[in-house]
């Protein structure tokens, strides 16, 4: 039943949520020349990569650093071919870990990485690039595959090709399936060296968001390469390559609805009819960049409760915002720091925060104030009872965390703001604030299902939740293999 008064219309394909997973596939449709629609229920684009405006303030909602941006990865591609007016940085140095054992920069360039590491006192230098050389196969093996979409499933031209001839490069990946990457830690007696284990834990949380001792070795070791694959900062927040993305669809001849939450799908004739704030469209199929409960829900189905349990057991969102004293002396370029308490804790609940600041010439806030985001993990089920308590002691914990580690930070602050996992779920539509997808823990279910996800005949569904997942990168590539599929399924 279309809304009365609500104008109808007609397209190939609807996208519903403007995440980075509905961004490339609604890009890469209008590239092919489908009518494609775009629905966001927020006034911006971005989902959990975004930047929000408050009081005069612009902040990254949650994720700050970003894969895909060196020279041929994808973001960068689409800059080139769309012409985007988005300034990319790669700091010489990503991210700072602090915690009570040192500060461990880590740095951009692998083999420097891992020479400071080599150079630390009593450092078992042996074992370390035993290690490295080990771990860099298993990067070796996985991370170009996220330099082009088409070589994930459905495969796109030369794509099952460019596989076969790597296959020796996958030959390493077996010893590893199905055990924790604290297996090739304690292969080469390093479990217990604490600056490696620290930084392998901190760096699995917030890729995998699991522990070493908890995260699927070949996922979790190939994003210990994070930093090391042409990861950096946009100027201006991610949400300046967002809303890019939105006039490159538009460009390409596409649609898209900024605060317009889909509210319902329906079966019409052989597709879908989409009803939206302000539009009912008819169209052949959906790709839903939400969560599986959020696509359950519009659906009027049960059917991907299964996965919607997975997500659950996974993490939400705990944050700060910050606005520092311009003048405070902390280095002009935008920097990043991962800040652990207690190496001997579980790292969530504010004993490990992820600190991003902006640059100096960013005009993020009044009067040449810089933004900063803080985020940290809480499950959900922790939220069930008294859950003001249990946020207030995360907040706390947080800037007790900050204080100690980055006092430099603590002490510039002159304004702050606390974000629950509820506020952060207004901030990005996410329900129950729920953050970075399915974690990779230890089995072979990781494996069940490495390709788009249809959920019914001409309804799809992408984002962390899905495969490839859990990074922007990897929920801009699952979107972008989707829309192929999406195409290979288009009535003819």
């Amino acid at each position: 039943m279309t809304t009365p008064g609500v104008p109808m219309s007609t397209a190939h394909t609807a996208v519903i949520g403007a995440g980075f997973g509905g961004l490339a596939a609604a890009l890469t449709l209008a590239e092919q020349g489908q009518k494609v629609v775009l629905f966001e229920s927020l006034r911006y684009p971005g989902g959990c990569a975004s930047t929000f405006e408050k009081a005069g303030a612009r902040y990254e909602t949650g994720a700050t650093l970003f894969s895909g941006l060196g020279p041929g990865g994808l973001f960068e591609r689409w800059r080139r071919q769309h012409d985007m007016d988005v300034a990319f940085t790669t700091p010489e140095v990503p991210i700072t870990l602090r915690s009570p054992s040192g500060e461990l920069p880590i740095p951009a360039d692998r083999d420097r990485f891992i020479t400071g590491l080599c150079a630390l006192p009593n450092a078992p230098e042996a074992s370390l690039r035993r290690f490295f050389r080990d771990q860099g196969a298993v990067a070796e093996a996985l991370w170009p595959m996220l330099d082009d979409p088409g070589r994930l499933v459905p495969f796109g031209p030369g794509g099952l090709a460019w596989h076969v001839k790597r296959l020796a490069r996958y030959l390493p990946l077996i010893g590893h399936v199905g055990r924790p990457a604290l297996h090739l830690l304690a292969r080469h007696g390093l479990a217990d060296w604490r600056p490696l284990r620290t930084w392998v834990d901190a760096c699995s949380q917030i890729t995998v968001q699991a522990s070493a001792a908890d995260a699927e070795a070949p996922f979790a070791l190939s994003t210990l390469d994070y930093t090391f694959r042409g990861t950096g900062h946009i100027h201006g927040g991610i949400g300046v390559l967002a809303k890019a993305m939105v006039t490159a669809i538009r460009r390409a001849g596409g649609t898209v609805h900024l605060a317009s939450r889909v509210r319902s799908l329906t079966r019409s004739g052989a597709g879908w009819r989409v009803e939206a704030r302000g539009h009912s469209v008819d169209v052949d199929q959906i790709v839903g960049n939400v969560l599986p409960d959020a696509m359950d829900a519009l659906l009027g189905t049960q059917q991907l409760g299964a996965l919607d349990r997975k997500v659950s057991a996974g993490w939400a969102a705990c944050m700060l915002y910050l606005r520092l004293d311009p003048a405070a002396d902390i280095p002009p370029e935008p920097h990043h720091l991962q800040l652990i308490a207690d190496e001997h804790a579980p790292l969530v609940e504010g004993n490990h925060i992820f600190v991003s600041i902006s640059g100096a010439d960013e005009d993020r806030a009044p009067d040449g104030q810089r933004t900063v985001t803080i985020s940290t993990h809480i499950r959900p089920d922790r939220l069930l009872e008294d859950a003001g308590q249990t946020v207030h002691a995360v907040h706390n914990r947080m800037q007790s965390t900050l204080r100690t580690l980055a006092p430099e930070v603590d002490g510039a602050t002159v304004h702050r703001m606390t974000a629950s996992p509820r506020t952060w779920s207004r901030f990005t539509g996410r329900s129950a604030g729920r953050v970075g997808g399915v974690p990779r823990t230890v089995g072979l279910h990781n494996y069940g299902s490495l390709g788009p996800q249809q959920v019914q005949p001409g309804v799809w569904l992408v984002g962390d939740s899905v495969f490839p997942g859990q990074s922007t990168l990897a929920t801009a590539l699952g979107g972008a293999a989707t829309a192929r599929a999406v195409l290979r399924a288009a009535p003819r």
